[in-house]
């Protein structure tokens, strides 16, 4: 049994597939409301927040995956994330199952060095400090040595379906909305992002890699890095569209905090946006030297054809 623990997200929803396509028939789906992705997932609700009831979803787990996310709300990230992940590596522990922990990269430092795995933690804001507390408490129970535990880390994503960042937001859901696209705060620096369906694959062969445990892994990226005016050009003419954009300054968007909740929660990302974000994956492209990377036109055209399809089937409903 293979369990993913928090499993509506879109890195959920990718890594219910790509189990099921290519390692096992026994997939189990967690969170407080699973529905199914595969038709033999065996579901399973409960909340990460209680205890009792994270063991109870483990029970009979070989490999546990978490995946669960929560709301950009700072006061809930600190009320809440620590304790979901101690339940589950507590669980994990009690069942004697494999434990794999998809992470993000707010705990690293906002600047133009190059990331590795061995980057020390110098996290910016108070999500960065919760991200760097609960990576910090992974990296403790892998010392421990009880069970084999990794870390599948991941930088900023862009995706198909529900994926959730800025990039999604601004650019690709603005074109999908014929509306101008936006960048926030430079258009030439360079990114690293993540295409959600490769974050979870590579975290399902991570899984599934006996000697991946007690490590941790920089899932894989497209080495390009363009900038935003790079990226947004891109995107633009697989959607058919002229090259055109709007920068959001950082002042504009620390005023909009001024009146927005929302915008508030992601003013501590700031920085990550004027610096060059250069996110390393060589660790894995050498142990998995089959892995497939999408290619930013790959993932953009997919992004449209995906669109294009759901626009159709709308239509013919109609």
């Amino acid at each position: 049994m293979q369990t993913i623990l928090g499993a509506n997200g879109q890195i959920a929803l990718e890594l219910a597939r790509e189990l099921r396509r290519r390692y096992t028939n026994d997939v189990r789906l967690v969170s407080r409301n699973p529905r199914k992705v595969n038709d033999t997932d065996n579901l399973v609700s409960a909340n990460l927040l209680d205890a009792k009831q994270t063991l109870d979803a483990v029970r009979g787990s070989r490999i546990v995956y978490f995946t669960a996310g929560l709301p950009p709300d700072t006061a809930l990230w600190e009320a809440q994330f620590s304790t979901m992940l101690k339940n589950a590596l507590d669980a994990c522990r009690v069942a004697g199952a494999s434990f794999a922990y998809f992470d993000n990269t707010y705990m690293y430092p906002q600047d133009a060095r190059l990331l590795t795995e061995e980057t020390s933690f110098a996290p910016v804001g108070r999500k960065g400090k919760v991200r760097a507390a609960m990576a910090s408490m992974v990296l403790e129970e892998m010392a421990r040595g009880e069970i084999p535990v990794l870390i599948g880390r991941a930088p900023e994503f862009y995706g198909p379906g529900r994926t959730q960042s800025f990039t999604n937001a601004l650019v690709i859901e603005n074109l999908q909305a014929d509306k101008k696209p936006r960048v926030p705060v430079r258009d030439d620096t360079r990114r690293t992002l993540i295409w959600t369906p490769d974050a979870s694959r590579a975290l399902a062969a991570l899984g599934n890699a006996p000697d991946a445990f007690g490590q941790t892994w920089h899932l894989p990226c497209c080495d390009d890095r363009p900038t935003y005016k790079e990226f947004v050009a891109m995107a633009c003419q697989v959607f058919g569209r002229e090259p055109s954009y709007a920068v959001i300054g950082k002042w504009t968007l620390t005023v909009a905090g001024l009146f927005s909740k929302q915008v508030r929660e992601i003013r501590e990302l700031l920085p990550r946006y004027e610096q060059d974000n250069l996110f390393d994956s060589t660790k894995f492209k050498r142990r998995f030297p089959r892995f497939e990377v999408a290619t930013y036109r790959e993932g953009l055209a997919s992004i449209r054809r995906e669109g294009s399809g759901k626009a159709a089937e709308a239509s013919h409903i109609v």
